[in-house]
């Protein structure tokens, strides 16, 4: 008995152990025939490489709100780096010594890049004395000249800033200009292929007229050139005892036109007075002579013979 159980059961296992090896070559077969058929692995495939595609795809690109940061901030720059601004201050200091805060702010301006342009002093005392000076100052060192003057040389009064933007005039005028030269550039030659005199004379009056625009365009291009490359400050110095006005700011309406208007009457009366007082001392002299003048005249007439009228004779009736 015990040998026909040990019998079922080494029967039991062997077949268990076969039926396990056929499932399993069962199943690789069915691997193999669907790799190498393509039926049932190659939609997988299929689908699986638009998925592979599409994660290579958003890693080569960034995502659209590191796109969209990313292009505000290069934009902001752009702009910044692009605009045109024309900087343009005024400064009032008082010094203890004007002659020597002058050399001070020359020295300031000189060591930041920039140059003097425009001087004018007026020495009426050591205490009195005033100088207005324009300098020309790189942009990039406006800032810092200024905190110098206002700070190193006397004590600041007032100080004014203002900027204007001339980008889009810039941008116009250089426009203007490359339009100017090529269109120069196409009567020079149409001037090679006239063949009568008349148009070589219209033709050269047509590039006169454009050289003359072209140069205009050219000068315009470099003022603002010029203007944006270099700040312009104004700076006033004046004595201890100086005095110095504020400016006031003038009335609108009714109130500016009624100032205006008292400010010109009383401008023309003191230059009405102004020559009155001229005209006072010869009419004073001359009047001995315009009384001799009159007089005599006067006599004239006086002593004119009144030629007597004859009396009214008779009618023609009365004859």
């Amino acid at each position: 008995m015990r040998r026909i159980r040990y019998g079922i059961a080494l029967a039991t296992a062997c077949s268990a152990l076969l039926l396990a090896g056929c499932g399993g070559g069962g199943s690789r077969s069915d691997v193999l025939t669907s790799d190498s058929g393509g039926g049932v692995a190659a939609p997988a495939v299929a689908s699986a490489a638009p998925a592979e595609a599409q994660e290579q795809d958003a890693g080569k690109q960034p995502s659209p709100q590191r796109q969209d940061n990313g292009g505000l901030v290069s934009n902001v720059k752009l702009a910044q780096q692009d605009r045109q601004v024309i900087y343009t201050g005024s400064m009032t200091v008082r010094a203890k010594q004007v002659t020597a805060a002058v050399q001070q702010a020359k020295q300031i301006v000189t060591s930041a890049g920039g140059y003097l342009s425009k001087e004018e002093t007026s020495s009426a005392s050591d205490t009195e004395d005033t100088a207005l000076l324009e300098f020309k100052v790189p942009p990039d060192k406006y800032a810092e000249v200024l905190t110098r003057l206002g700070k190193d040389l006397g004590k600041q009064l007032s100080m004014n800033q203002g900027t204007q933007d001339v980008t889009m005039r810039m941008a116009d005028v250089n426009s203007r200009l490359k339009s100017a030269q090529q269109s120069l550039d196409s009567l020079r030659t149409l001037l090679k292929k006239a063949d009568t005199i008349g148009q070589v004379l219209q033709v050269e009056r047509e590039i006169s007229a454009r050289e003359a625009d072209l140069e205009s365009l050219q000068a315009q291009q470099k003022e603002l050139a010029t203007q944006v490359a270099m700040a312009t400050l104004t700076l006033r110095l004046v004595g201890p005892v100086t005095e110095v006005k504020d400016p006031e700011e003038e009335p609108a309406g009714f109130l500016g036109g009624l100032k205006a208007g008292w400010t010109a009457l009383v401008s023309f009366t003191k230059i009405a007075l102004t020559v009155l007082g001229a005209l006072l001392p010869w009419l004073i002299a001359s009047l001995p002579l315009i009384a001799l003048v009159i007089y005599l005249a006067r006599r004239n007439r006086v002593r004119r013979p009144r030629v007597p009228t004859p009396p009214p004779g008779p009618g023609p009736e009365a004859a």
